[in-house]
């Protein structure tokens, strides 16, 4: 298996509107941390993220973390 691609070894923390989005799973979008269709070329899929009310999330920008696409800090750990 191919390891995503570490963007910054700390979440990026955003104050989120209701809606639905594409976290990047792989690393390579261009328009982090939300997919831009860069995983094409991989094994690797966004995941779908549906926020219900307003709220700051912690995205996950290492790609290891065991809460999919929420940081739970094991960028710490890498």
């Amino acid at each position: 298996m191919t390891l995503p691609k570490i963007v910054q070894k700390h979440s990026l923390k955003m104050d989120m509107e209701p809606g639905t989005y594409f976290w990047c799973a792989c690393g390579l979008s261009k328009k982090q941390p939300f997919c831009d269709g860069s995983h094409k070329k991989t094994e690797f899929r966004p995941v779908k993220v549906v926020i219900e009310k307003p709220q700051r999330v912690k995205w996950c920008m290492c790609r290891h973390s065991k809460t999919g696409p929420f940081c739970d800090n094991t960028h710490r750990e890498l």
